[in-house]
């Protein structure tokens, strides 16, 4: 037996298969696959020479020796977490706030997700959030230093240090009483509808047009709107069509037809710090986590 061997993760998923009763949904609380689970609690038994779980058509339960390791299990998770938090106090975690702007769409459906994962992890630490219409204010916000983290639109001036969190495909929303012409929808198609737009000036707006100029298309729209929500709204009393982000749409109600342009686009999400200013822990902190819920394709509409 060589202890050496014997990985946090395994003992995370003795933990969560105890909780839960079964490899399953023990993965969807560690945000891991089903086999994963059940490899990691393989080669801890394999470590330890034990057998910790027994196996059945109902789910797994623990074995004496089992339920004997499980406290150990969370002794040393507790420990570990004890061990943070001391980490986390040197560094300055245990209070003030992270300031962050964003717009709209991401603030209300992806967000909140970060925000718990977060506070979960500093709750001394305060979020302030404030949202708008576009990007313009969010990158304003954080030049006044009214904000420590900015959400935008990708790319940004040199001012700015940013990176990539996730992109956002635009949608074609077709009311659900319209006939679709043709599969896959071609630009000939768009143009025999009743087109809902956001108005002149919508960082939206200007990126799709800038795809349609690239295209050598152009499109006339029939409604000017500001509100996504309102679009929305409009697309199910059959008004017309609109071209929107996902995420703005979100949530989409049930009839509503979605397709993908005749020629794909994404508007890519990032997020932005001023490039000269001195941040604090609390910062630094809530942008790792959000990198890591990144990483792990965690930002996704709520």
């Amino acid at each position: 037996m060589n202890l050496e061997h014997v990985k946090l993760s395994q003992l995370r998923a003795l933990v969560a298969v105890a909780e839960c009763g079964n490899f399953g949904e023990a993965g969807l609380q560690l945000s891991v696959s089903q086999s994963a689970v059940s490899h990691a609690i393989a080669a801890l038994e394999q470590e330890l020479g034990v057998v910790l779980l027994s196996r059945g058509r109902h789910g797994a339960t623990l074995t004496p020796v089992g339920e004997r390791v499980l406290i150990h299990a969370h002794n040393i998770l507790r420990s570990l977490d004890e061990l943070g938090k001391e980490a986390n106090l040197a560094k300055g975690l245990q209070g003030g706030a992270v300031r962050i702007a964003s717009f709209r769409s991401v603030a209300t459906h992806v967000l909140p997700s970060v925000i718990a994962v977060f506070r979960e992890r500093f709750p001394a630490i305060g979020i302030v959030l404030n949202e708008f219409p576009g990007c313009v204010a969010v990158e304003q916000d954080l030049r006044d230093g009214r904000a420590d983290i900015g959400i935008t639109l990708l790319p940004t001036s040199e001012e700015f240090r940013s990176w990539e969190i996730l992109r956002d495909e635009y949608l074609v929303l077709i009311p659900p009483n319209y006939q679709v012409i043709h599969e896959p929808l071609t630009w000939e198609d768009l143009s025999t509808y009743p087109l809902i737009l956001s108005p002149e000036g919508d960082s939206c707006r200007e990126l799709f047009l800038h795809h349609l100029t690239a295209l050598g298309k152009s499109l006339k729209p029939t409604y000017e709107v500001r509100e996504d929500s309102t679009i929305v709204s409009m697309i199910r009393q059959g008004l017309g069509v609109g071209i929107i982000p996902r995420l703005a749409a979100e949530p989409i109600p049930v009839g509503i037809q979605k397709r993908s342009l005749p020629n794909p686009l994404e508007r890519i999400i990032g997020v932005a710090i001023l490039a000269e200013a001195l941040q604090s822990p609390a910062v630094y902190a809530f942008l790792d986590t959000l990198k890591e819920m990144s990483q792990r394709g965690q930002l996704t509409a709520a």
